[in-house]
């Protein structure tokens, strides 16, 4: 099995963290997998807010129905998406980033879960409030990230049931 096959298949939702920082150098590797992404026309709608601040992450993790492990997260980076660059294909393309994310933060060793923000209303007003997000750009998630407290074994999902051979 390759290399990147083996990084998909470990790739899983990691939601307990040490206290231990991610550096620098870790944060930029994770923005620049994020923005090799592929993207509609090359049109790159995407924004990243990296969030380190401890009160900020705690508020996150609060206002989140699901956020609970921001309040241990040393770090998480909200995926956004400038509607006026393209109001179209804006989640397929922050979407398309938030997978190289994940799978980069596979690769370092670092632990990440997705948490979806749109299309709930509700979630992308708080996240706007909280993050001076303005009005133009929408919030499409919000990945908690950190140094892995817990340890899943690699998986994969496969389901014959849902293929169908050139037709449904």
């Amino acid at each position: 099995m390759s290399e990147l096959i083996g990084l998909i298949f470990a790739r899983r939702s990691i939601r307990k963290y040490t206290f231990e920082p991610i550096n620098e150098e870790n944060i930029k590797t994770l923005l620049e997998a994020a923005m090799a992404a592929p993207s509609s026309s090359n049109r790159k709608p995407w924004h990243f807010i990296v969030v380190t601040d401890r009160k900020t992450l705690d508020k996150l993790g609060r206002a989140h129905p699901y956020g609970k492990m921001l309040l241990e997260a040393p770090l998480c980076i909200v995926v956004c998406g400038d509607t006026t660059i393209s109001a179209r294909y804006w989640v397929q393309d922050c979407s398309a980033a938030t997978e190289n994310l994940l799978l980069a933060a596979t690769a370092l060793g670092l632990g990440a879960v997705w948490l979806g923000v749109y299309p709930r209303k509700e979630r992308i007003n708080v996240a706007k409030r909280i993050l001076k997000i303005p009005q133009n750009i929408a919030p499409l998630n919000i990945i908690s990230i950190g140094h892995q407290a817990e340890v899943k074994e690699p998986r994969t999902q496969y389901n014959k049931e849902r293929i169908h051979q050139n037709i449904w």
